[in-house]
Parts: structure tokens; sequence; C-alpha cells
């Protein structure tokens, strides 16, 4: 009963805070509770969902390459200003966020906990997108670790 009171709850913060994404994930959720013998295929949506959804999220950027939108005069045209070169770390250092929040996730679920409360918070309250709770674990974990990814002070001392 606990579960359906607290999927209720962020329905209701997800409507409040016109956030339909939130709406949508909120509402299957509560579907595939519905759905009888479903408590086998949560777990493994748990642990897949993330990487299921990296997939979906590779499939629509790689989408205007496939439709001739982006080219190589782009790619090449993007290392000719400061943001490319800006853009191409912070892809990077995404990726390597997302590494360790995958990670955590995985070790530590009482993280989510907290990180959807921090994320509904900033959608609904900062108008927000979901988009970042594998990194926002990331972070999470070098901070509570004491991590720093790609060792950043030693990369600074080579030059």
């Amino acid at each position: 009963m606990e579960s359906w009171l607290f999927l209720a709850l962020v329905l209701l913060i997800a409507i409040f805070g016109h956030n339909s994404s939130l709406i949508i994930a909120t509402v299957v959720v509560m579907v595939l509770k519905l759905i009888p013998y479903t408590a086998k295929w949560l777990p493994l949506i748990q642990h897949k969902g993330i990487n299921w959804g990296v997939t979906v999220i590779s499939v629509a950027i790689l989408i205007p390459i496939a439709t001739g939108q982006i080219g190589f005069d782009d790619l090449w045209a993007a290392f000719k200003t400061p943001a490319g070169w800006i853009a191409v770390g912070m892809g990077i250092a995404v990726a390597i966020l997302s590494k360790y929040g995958v990670n955590q996730l995985a070790a530590v679920p009482q993280v989510t906990v907290a990180l959807v409360l921090g994320t509904i918070i900033g959608v609904v309250a900062f108008k927000g997108i979901a988009a970042g709770p594998v990194i926002a674990s990331g972070i999470t974990y070098c901070i509570v670790t004491g991590t720093v990814p790609c060792q950043v002070d030693t990369l600074n001392n080579e030059n």
C-alpha cells in the first residue's frame, strides 16, 4: 500500500508541476503494478531500464546524422569553437560520471530515493528535465567516496 501512496504522491506532484514525462513514467509504473505477474518483470526493468533508456537517447541523438541534418562539416566546425571543445569535454565527463552513477544505483539503492526526490524537486520547482539521475548518482558517488574521475590534478600537472 505504501508504494501506491508514494506513486500517487509523485503523480500529484508531476501533475501540479505540469511535467508530462514524469506523469507518463508514473502512470506506466502504476499500470505495470496493476498487471498480474509483473512482479517478476519490475526488477528486470529496474536493472536494465537505465541501459534501455540510454539506448533510446543514443538513437535520438544519432537521428540527425541519419537524416543528413548533421554531417562531417558540422563536426569539423565544432572543433573550431571553444563551445565545441567544451561540449566534447563535457560529453566525456558525463560518460565517466554516468559509469559511476550506474554502479552507485546498483550498489546503494537507498540513494535512488534521494535522487528521485531531488529530480522531482528540480523538475517541478525549477522547470528542469529529468534527464540526469544517473549523472547525479555519479556525482554523488564521487563526493561520497572522494573519487576524482580521470585524476584531474594529474592531468593538469602534465602541462
